[in-house]
């Protein structure tokens, strides 16, 4: 059963009269359960009676979703899939992102097909809930898979291929943070070595290999940016990263030892250093990852993958008195709070700033020691 309340905006002068009272202006919410669906939203309304329509629309929805699939013309799940599809593909995604969709397509039609599920409106917050416990992904990997589910179904809602939109009421999962687990001098020391004993320095296989590795550790780049770099990216000793918002373009100055590498790795004719260019990028990069998780083996680096050397870049910086904010250029994060929640502990002059405050109380510390009796004091008196 859906209950009517206000919900009192901060300037009403009738806050303290509570959610039932009914002479006052402020936006209407119902509240409430309806075949085991918890309901908590705004209506829209601010009249009463209209309200009272709206609640009884929803309820006849949600208690019946097979007749509120006629209304809508019901709409199956392939076919709104496919609807999405068009109009991602029009907005031009990017390939990896189109690669989640469509990974995440099979995934819902064949949980549909399992539950025998047809049309799109019979996912309800229920089966919506019934849907992800099935999931095997955890923490952040569970609440970016969120984020497409609401999306998909915010655009069929959109759209009119669904009266109400059940993903938005799913909860986020509780994530924790991963900790920042930079290279330490001796595991890079290890890692350098282990390139001799993983394939011969005068091989092909060993200087695309030393290349990368180099190439990670002083760039900061993602290994997906890293295996896919052009030879045109790279002018005189500088790196193109992106190009800012403002439409300025962002370089890295590269050390001459990485140089060095890239060139003895480059193809006399392709256009890339770690690729060809013929396979799909996400191949290449699952290849030159099972080559570096061989690599961290040999030099006995516990939980190393290619992330940390990105890690590693921004932390030399930070502990060399970098500004935050030029590391979050750097890193190309669209935010400064995202470096700022990553790497924070590691800001140099932050630590330093802490230290100073600290020792400066000391000298309230030693004012306030000075009226304290010693222990002979205490025992002469007693």
């Amino acid at each position: 059963m859906l209950t009517l309340y206000r919900r009192h905006l901060k300037a009403c002068p009738h806050r303290n009269d509570g959610r039932k009272y009914r002479r006052c202006r402020c936006p209407i919410w119902v509240d409430g359960s309806v075949k085991s669906i918890e309901i908590r939203q705004s209506l829209k309304e601010r009249s009463w009676e209209e309200a009272e329509i709206e609640k009884q629309k929803l309820e006849q929805r949600l208690s019946h979703p097979e007749e509120a699939a006629k209304e809508v013309e019901a709409i199956t799940v392939e076919r709104a899939w496919e609807d999405f599809t068009c109009d991602a593909q029009a907005r031009g995604l990017r390939e990896p992102t189109l690669n989640k969709y469509r990974y995440l397509r099979r995934q819902m039609e064949q949980f549909a097909k399992d539950q025998r599920i047809r049309y799109l409106c019979e996912f309800n917050l229920e089966v919506l809930r019934a849907w992800r416990a099935t999931w095997p992904n955890k923490n952040l990997s569970a609440l970016k898979k969120l984020e497409l589910v609401r999306c998909f179904f915010r655009f069929a809602h959109d759209a009119g291929q669904i009266p109400d939109n059940p993903a938005r009421k799913v909860r986020s999962p509780k994530v924790t943070q991963s900790q920042t687990l930079p290279f330490t001098q001796d595991e890079m020391v290890r890692i350098m070595a282990a390139l001799n004993n993983y394939a011969d320095p005068r091989s092909r296989t060993g200087r695309k290999m030393r290349a990368l590795v180099l190439l990670l550790r002083y760039s900061g780049l993602r290994i997906g940016d890293a295996v896919t770099l052009s030879r045109e990216r790279i002018t005189g000793d500088k790196l193109f990263l992106y190009t800012a918002k403002a439409g300025t373009p962002v370089y890295l100055p590269l050390a001459p030892l990485v140089l060095a590498a890239l060139d003895a790795a480059a193809s006399p004719t392709g256009p890339y250093y770690f690729w060809t260019g013929e396979s799909k990028p996400k191949t290449a990069i699952s290849d030159w990852q099972c080559k570096l998780k061989r690599l961290f083996e040999l030099a006995e680096v516990p939980n190393g993958h290619a992330h940390r050397f990105r890690d590693t870049f921004a932390t030399g910086l930070l502990l060399q008195g970098v500004a935050l904010e030029q590391v979050s250029i750097l890193l190309a994060h669209s935010s400064i709070r995202i470096t700022e929640r990553h790497y924070a502990p590691w800001v140099r002059s932050r630590q330093e700033q802490l230290e100073a405050e600290v020792r400066r109380t000391w000298g309230d510390v030693l004012q306030e020691t000075k009226g304290t009796p010693t222990a002979a004091q205490e025992r002469t008196v007693n």
